[in-house]
């Protein structure tokens, strides 16, 4: 299936968070998803949450960011 990753700026939630998790299968991806977004974000581990993740899922890997000093 290839490289594929989750922007956590695409997830609606609370915190303005930037970090994006990429690896190269699903079940690896989303482990390390849940375990942010637990951790982080005071989310909870469920299998319809799971199934939400699923749907942010991308295939390749996270754009880069570029900021400009103002």
């Amino acid at each position: 299936m290839g490289r594929m990753f989750v922007d956590c700026r695409e997830v609606p939630g609370e915190k303005n968070c930037s970090v994006a998790i990429a690896a190269d299968n699903e079940r690896e991806l989303l482990d390390a998803v849940v375990q942010h977004a637990v951790a982080v974000h005071g989310a909870k581990d469920t299998p319809e949450f799971r199934q939400e993740l699923k749907r942010a899922i991308h295939q390749g890997t996270p754009p880069m960011q570029v900021h400009r000093a103002a």
